[in-house]
């Protein structure tokens, strides 16, 4: 019986993957036609299957692009980066679509110092730090052992320095891999989807209006509260808006 609902199983992931690859040939056909929603409906209903790649989030936003929708088409070109980073398609892709955008926002510079703690706490992932930790520990565990079996007064000092070096890098590995996560905690993006967007000083209809975002305009959530949502955007400027006036970059 076991046997059975594992072969189930197994032709329903089959089938379900070979339907999707269909699905994804006909979007492609409809795209090459001009049938722009119909490529969208037939690349949403792969979406909703579960299964989702930096190609599929790609070619969406190119339909939304095509359609003249910014908000959409720069949400999913930020969908597809965030899967593949360094992939330059969809970075110009994305250039493309900004440039659409009515917000123009200038970016705070950053200090010197700012720009080197970013570059190394972002030089690995969160798990790669956590691996490069275990590693560490590992070696320093194999030259503290060597220590205690080699004779020479010379060695011994080379294997204790050596482990002493390999722990202070584990700890530190362990430090970055912990400021990286806090980071990624801090980092929810967003795409303004409303063709306009008042942002209040409060999170209610009343308060006063600070300034004003337009779709395709990426902020920062920073918190959540009653349908609300505050945000930041890159010119430091903070405030609440509407929830459903936003969609996130990070939900899958």
């Amino acid at each position: 019986m076991k046997t059975f609902f594992i072969w189930i199983s197994l032709f329903t992931l089959s089938f379900g993957f070979a339907q999707n690859e269909t699905l994804f040939s006909q979007a492609t056909e409809y795209y090459n036609t001009g049938e722009y929603n119909k490529a969208i409906d037939n690349y949403k209903a792969i979406l909703e299957s579960g299964q989702h790649s930096a190609s599929l989030y790609f070619n969406l936003g190119n339909c939304y692009y095509k359609l003249n929708s910014i908000g959409p088409s720069i949400y999913y070109y930020e969908k597809a980066l965030l899967l593949d980073p360094n992939d330059s398609e969809i970075q110009n892709n994305l250039a493309y679509a900004q440039n659409m955008r009515l917000d123009a926002i200038q970016a705070m510079p950053k200090t010197e110092i700012a720009k080197i703690y970013n570059s190394t706490i972002n030089l690995f992932a969160c798990n790669q730090w956590a691996y490069l930790a275990v590693a560490f520990v590992l070696l320093f565990v194999l030259l503290y052992l060597t220590y205690f079996f080699l004779s020479s007064a010379n060695k011994k000092r080379i294997s204790f320095i050596a482990s002493i070096f390999s722990i202070t890098l584990g700890v530190l590995c362990v430090l970055m891999a912990y400021l990286q996560q806090q980071q990624e905690k801090k980092d929810d993006p967003a795409i303004v989807f409303s063709k306009e967007v008042k942002v209040s000083s409060e999170p209610n209809q009343n308060s006063d209006v600070i300034f004003t975002l337009h779709e395709g305009t990426k902020v920062n959530v920073l918190e959540e509260l009653d349908g609300w949502q505050k945000i930041w955007i890159a010119d430091g400027q903070t405030g609440w808006l509407l929830s459903n006036s936003i969609k996130k970059i990070k939900d899958f």
